[in-house]
């Protein structure tokens, strides 16, 4: 780790006399002489005087600007500018305070700013010469400190470590070593340790060329020693990394950082400038800018300005933070990942914090914004405003200090910050400052401090700078959060189909849009790992992306897919077995001595090597004997034929079980004694071959040798006959002669022969050559015909039909020109159209013209291409069909049914098809027939959309058989067919009423409230609903019914207190019947207690008595509210609430005082409106010193109990917990017993029984119809017994005709 050491404090003082040496020393390379030789300074004036600046130049005739606040100055009265050889002076008049703003002179590259400080008249202020610049301390840091200085290693007390590895700082390239020491004197064994890079990366697998690790023992200290080695770091090192120790039963870990920075090598200007009164501090952090057009240009100029009021870069429209708050805590991971927040922990917390307050700060007037979110790459600053100007402040990234070490490299050993100096004199003009412009771009971090506000900029985010961040002041600190948004991965350059041989290597390749970047491979749909027998091997380059298969399989054949969080690209694999097809075999050959002999062969695959034998031993090539492989053509090439190149010649392709075998035959020319005059003679028949017909392949080269004879030598005459036939029966023949120097096709002669030479053969060639010998004795004549074989044409384009889900079927036509050799068959291409790579779909050849294309994607559009193949060769391809989609119908529609049936109209239902495709699904076709007729009719006009259908003018009495189909632009899918005809007459179905649940209990409701039922019920044909109330029918003014096919309704609008009572639903059908009943209670508040008085007052005490209310509201008195109030001020105040019996005592009453008592009634509806109030006020006298008791006589309050609630007759349902209760008083408190049918149920544990304040209850668990029948509760005591009883009735769980259970209730 990089460490510096502060010369100013330990070692020699830095003053202004070293400063230009060590400028002129180490930092020659960096600076060029600036443009001004005199540059203006920041002055200070009084308003309405003048102020002048005065710049020199280092030439004459240079052009000078001036600006104002950025925007050039033009020459007025106010603004005077003068120029006289090298010298400029700028002159300001009436000087106001708009004039107290930054200007700057500007000289060819070189810019100098300064400041105009205006101040009231009646402040004196100083000569602006001799306002002194600001001291500049130039400090220099030695990347390696001496062994002097080096501070002592923190040793750690608490648990294994007796020290922690530190922090450490790298330049990109250097090497750096991060040691622990662990103590061993308690430990039995060397204890455990290991490496992470982040939170799971374990190191130790990662040891090479860039990581070591070592360790060793101090025996004398007993301290055990590990270090971890960087060599070579890049930038990619850089983040935090841990190291854990363990032992038998301990465990400790520390964490730390690496920060490498990247080597710049500067040679850019240093300019002088002057530092305004408050000086500005820039600290600049190194950072990579390889990629970006101002890497290297290093321009300081943009940060050592004068600043203005800085404003954060603007953030991006979206404010995630608003919608966080605004969103549910389960879409915070939704949300997170879609604009990518990496840091979820990070963000919750930052959430939580944004609703704590904030107390009112005293160091900052204005803190970090809760949180900042930026695209990576982008630059973004975070800026607070402090309260002194002259604090310092400390920024802190996940709680480290953010060190200023290393901040800028100029060379290897060397660092230089600029910085305020506190104990340094002024430097001289020429070094009062350091000037790089365009810099900004080069640094990781930039710290700014401009008047109260304070900057931390940081360029080029990455994923490393998704973090907390703090700036703290004294004691106090501010918080935010920097969220780092990585855009998706897209997919620049997809995957294109590919065919292969089995065995040869496959390499899949695709772009994406970002270099490095993480994909996933998949094959049919199963993702594809490494591990798996290693058959996988994943590539990056850049931004490219590869899958490589080095020995395909048949199994290989496949669609792989690859996928990135932005995109997905699917390509088609397919593995053909080897199959080697021979377009031209190798001929015979009869030459001549010192003539040229070529055996030619040609094969379907060009890649296929072979070797030559004769005789069956191996052709070894050399001056004479030529072996050559172009593309699927082979040549073996013998120059200057001897006899004892005659022999049997094969070509064996290698790995294929072929052999190719021709002969070459010598011909020796015999000479005999030929008389001195012999006519003319043609020997053809010494070729071997029928001597009127010579075939010969387009492209090759026709060399015909024609012996001759005759004395003296003939003539010879080579001619072209062209055959023209006028009319029918006649023959006119055209010849053409031939000369030697007619080029391509020409004729050599010589002595005892002729040789006829084509060139490069081509089909206008063809024909009949005639070649004519004269002598004076006679002549001889002889016709050849010549045929040109060539390749086919290509055919026209195919014709694409029948397409399928994943098929189709290709049509073509032969081509119009077979190349004079019949066509031996067709190779059938195809690809993706956005594609340019065909892949070929068989390699036996396709005899017919059709041919049925699969293993297709649905979805994908294609084209198809034709080559026609003979046995000279295989033709250029056809033009590419027209473009087409594989897409299939549906299948069928499912869960087909009939819903319902009526005399003239069918209900269907249907679903959906399981499968339908990328064609869509565009509504489906509903078709019906008569049973036992073929002809199905169209029961809808049209198609329709929706999944259900209701067929109407239909015939009673009609058997028909339905049918759906699913419709899309494939067409039809299959039909679903209900099984059995269906018969178009109304079903009759017995009625039957289904009660809700809480109809089977009263229905209570307030007066006022609106009622509204809804009974649903089954029958057909449709019923005869009746409703009934207490027996008689209802008024339709009262009470709003309305039915449907499957419900009824009841509506009241406001309910009224005789809307209560016992309702009645029948349903009718023909003579068959259901009912069920329905009771209704309307409540109302109760009427006020009635004869309340004051029937006693004593002490500070008084007594009520009252009586129920004559009108309870048609619910049970639940209780009473009484409230007193003093007379003086009458304000009420409630003395008892839910207070149950009709007498009270109101106690702690004020001596003195009058009061007067109400009682309020109350129920489930609430208060009563009004309260009874006692007539005349309750006084409390005031007594003397001495109380005399009165004498009360002893009142006797037993009595018998009483059962102030009855138990009530119920009707449950077997299997659910059911209770029975009741309420009882008496005095002493009675003893209870609970009897089923005259029978004790004190030792049953079925039963539990339960008294609370009077209240009874007996529970029954899980009650079954054997439970049913009279219950009895009896209570006992001194003064007397009570019993009451009721009779349960437990039902099935099957329903139960309601007539039953009304009968046991009533």
């Amino acid at each position: 780790m990089e460490k510096t050491r502060h010369l100013s404090q330990k070692q020699n003082l830095v003053n202004t006399k070293t400063i230009p040496q060590l400028l002129c020393g180490k930092f020659l390379s960096l600076f060029l002489v600036s443009a001004f030789t005199k540059k203006p300074k920041t002055t200070e004036v009084t308003a309405g005087s003048t102020a002048v600046f005065e710049a020199e130049t280092e030439k004459a005739g240079i052009k000078v600007k001036w600006q104002r606040a950025g925007t050039e100055i033009t020459e007025s009265e106010k603004y005077v500018i003068k120029a006289e050889g090298n010298k400029h002076s700028l002159t300001i008049n009436n000087v106001v305070k708009e004039d107290d703003v930054t200007y700057a002179v500007i000289a060819g590259s070189s810019k100098v700013k300064f400041e105009l400080k205006v101040k009231e008249p009646a402040a004196p202020a100083p000569a602006a010469s001799e306002l002194p610049a600001p001291p500049v301390e130039i400090l220099v840091f030695d990347s390696v400190p001496s062994a002097g200085t080096q501070p002592e290693e923190p040793v750690d007390p608490i648990g294994l470590f007796v020290t922690r590895p530190q922090d450490g700082e790298v330049t990109a390239g250097g090497n750096i070593t991060f040691t622990a020491k662990v103590a061993g004197e308690s430990l039995l064994k060397k204890p455990s340790v290991k490496w992470f890079k982040g939170k799971w990366m374990d190191l130790a697998s990662k040891v090479g060329k860039h990581l070591q690790l070592h360790d060793s023992y101090d025996r004398n200290n007993k301290v055990y020693t590990f270090e971890m080695e960087i060599i070579e770091a890049n930038m990619t090192f850089a983040g935090g990394y841990r190291c854990e120790v363990s032992t038998k039963d301990k465990f400790d870990s520390s964490n730390f950082n690496l920060t490498v920075n990247e080597i710049y090598h500067l040679c850019h200007d240093i300019v002088s400038f002057p530092f305004p009164s408050k000086t500005n501090y820039i600290f600049l952090l190194l950072h990579s800018t390889e990629g970006h057009d101002d890497a290297g240009e290093l321009n300081f100029s943009a940060l050592l300005k004068k600043r203005g009021d800085g404003k954060t870069e603007s953030q991006p429209e979206v404010d995630v933070w608003e919608i966080l708050r605004k969103a549910p805590p389960s879409e915070y991971e939704k949300i997170a990942f879609q604009y990518g927040i990496t840091d979820l922990r990070g963000m919750l917390k930052r959430l939580k914090r944004i609703k704590k307050e904030e107390k009112k700060s005293t160091a900052f007037l204005k803190k970090l914004d809760p949180a900042y979110q930026v695209d990576k790459g982008q630059k973004i600053k975070l800026v607070v405003e402090v309260a002194n100007p002259d604090a310092d402040v400390k920024w802190l990234k996940n709680g480290q200090e953010i060190q200023v070490s290393g901040i800028l490299m100029v060379s290897s050993h060397v660092c230089v910050c600029v910085r305020k100096a506190s104990t340094v004199t002024s430097i001289p003009t020429p070094f009062t400052g350091v000037c790089m412009p365009q810099f900004n771009s080069l640094f990781r971090y930039i710290f700014e401090a401009v008047g109260n506000k304070r900057i931390l900029t940081i360029n080029h985010c990455s994923l490393a700078d998704d973090a907390a961040y703090e700036c703290v002041v004294g004691e106090e600190k501010s918080f935010t959060e920097l969220f780092v948004k990585e855009p998706p991965i897209l997919i620049t350059h997809p995957l294109e189909d590919q065919m292969v041989m089995v065995g040869e290597r496959v390499e899949f390749e695709c772009e994406v849009s970002e270099e490095g970047a993480t994909v996933k491979w998949e094959k049919d749909g199963v993702e594809l790992t490494r591990e798996e027998t290693f058959k996988y091997r994943f590539k990056k380059d850049g931004k490219k992306q590869y899958l490589i298969i080095n020995e395909s399989t048949k199994e290989d054949s496949g669609h792989y897919t690859v996928k990135t969080n932005g995109g997905v690209s699917v390509a088609e694999l397919i593995v053909q077995e080897k199959k080697l097809e021979v377009y031209q075999s190798i001929a015979d050959l009869t030459v001549k001595a010192r003539d040229q002999a070529v055996f030619k062969c040609e094969v379907s695959d060009e890649n296929v090597k072979g070797i030559w034998l004769k005789n069956g031993k191996e052709v070894v090539p050399d001056e004479r004997i030529k072996i050559s492989h172009i593309g699927r053509i082979h040549k073996l090439t013998i120059e200057d034929v001897t006899p004892g190149d005659e022999a049997d010649y094969s070509f064996i392709p290698q790995g294929f079980a072929y052999n190719l075998s021709a002969k070459l035959q010598f011909l020796e020319v015999k000479i005999d004694f030929v008389p001195r005059e012999e006519p003319p003679k043609i020997h053809l028949d010494c070729l071997g071959q029928s001597p009127d017909t010579i075939v010969v392949v387009a492209g090759n080269k026709l060399r015909l040798d024609v012996p001759i004879s005759g004395d003296p030598t003939p003539t010879v005459i080579w001619q072209k006959v062209n055959k023209v036939i006028p009319t029918p029966g006649t023959i006119q023949v055209y010849p053409r002669l031939l000369f030697e120097s007619e080029g391509r096709v020409r004729v050599e002669k010589h002595e005892d022969h002729c040789v006829f030479i084509i060139e490069g053969a081509e089909k206008e060639d063809e024909g009949v050559y005639r070649v004519i010998v004269k002598n004076p004795v006679g002549e001889d004549k002889a016709d050849i015909t010549v045929k040109v074989i060539d390749v086919p044409d290509p055919p026209e384009a195919p014709k694409i039909s029948n397409i399928g889900e994943d098929y189709c079927t290709v049509q073509w036509q032969p081509p119009k020109y077979d190349g004079g050799q019949p066509v031996l068959g067709y190779i059938l291409e195809r690809k993706k159209k956005k594609s340019y790579r065909w892949m070929r779909l068989n390699f036996d050849l396709l005899k017919e013209l059709t041919y049925e294309a699969k293993r297709m994607i649905e979805g994908v559009v294609y084209e198809m291409r034709i080559y026609a193949v003979n046995s000279i060769g295989m033709s250029r391809p056809s033009p590419a069909s027209q473009p087409f989609m594989p897409i299939a119908p549906p299948s069928e529609p499912t869960h087909f049914t009939v819903e319902d049936v009526s005399d003239s109209t069918v209900a269907l239902k249907w679903r959906p098809p399981e499968r339908i495709g990328a064609g869509g699904l565009d509504g489906y076709i509903v078709e019906y027939c008569k049973e036992g007729s073929t002809e199905w009719i169209p029961a809808l006009p049209g198609l329709t959309e929706r999944t259900s259908a209701l067929i109407k003018d239909l015939v009673t009495g009609d058997k028909l058989n339905f049918r759906i189909k699913a419709i899309n632009l494939a067409g039809e899918s299959g039909a679903a067919i209900i099984k059995e005809p269906i018969t178009v007459q109304e079903i009759l179905q017995r009625p039957k009423i289904w009660l809700p649940r809480h109809l089977r209990q009263t229905l209570v409701k307030k007066v006022g409230e609106t009622i509204n039922i809804v009974i649903p019920f089954q029958g057909k044909p449709r019923p005869k609903i009746i409703w009934t109330k207490d027996g008689q029918s209802l008024d339709a003014k009262d009470v709003g019914i309305r039915n449907s096919n499957t419900d009824t309704i009841l509506f009241i609008r406001k309910a009224e207190l005789h809307h209560s009572g016992a309702y009645e639903v029948t349903l009718q059908i023909e003579n068959m019947t259901d009912k069920v009943a329905i009771t209704i209670q309307i409540i109302d508040k109760p009427g006020p207690p009635q004869n309340i008085k004051l029937t006693d007052v004593w002490g500070f005490n008084a007594a009520l008595e009252w009586t129920p209310p004559q009108d309870d509201g048609n619910a049970q008195i639940l209780g009473y509210t009484v409230q007193k109030a003093d007379k003086k001020t009458m304000e009420w105040y409630t003395v008892f609430d839910h207070y149950r019996r009709t007498n009270c005592v109101v106690s702690e009453l004020i001596m003195g005082n009058e009061y007067f008592f109400r009682v309020f009634s109350e129920n489930l509806c609430g208060l009563s409106e009004t309260a009874a109030t006692t007539k005349n006020p309750a006084y409390i006298q005031k007594t003397g010193t001495t109380y005399k008791p009165p004498c009360y006589k002893e009142h006797d309050f037993s009595e018998p109990p009483k059962f102030t609630h009855p138990l009530v007759n119920r009707s449950v349902i077997a299997g659910y917990n059911t209770t029975l209760s009741c309420a009882v008083r008496g005095i002493p408190k009675p003893k209870i017993y609970w009897y089923k049918n005259k029978v004790d149920l004190s030792g049953d544990a079925k039963y539990r029984m339960f008294s609370k304040q009077g209240v009874l209850t007996l529970e029954i668990r899980k009650p079954t119809p054997f439970d049913g029948g009279f219950y009895t509760c009896k209570a006992v005591n001194e003064c007397g017994e009570a019993e009451i009883e009721c009779r349960l009735d437990v039902r099935g769980n099957q329903m139960n005709v309601m007539h039953n259970t009304n009968t046991a209730v009533k």
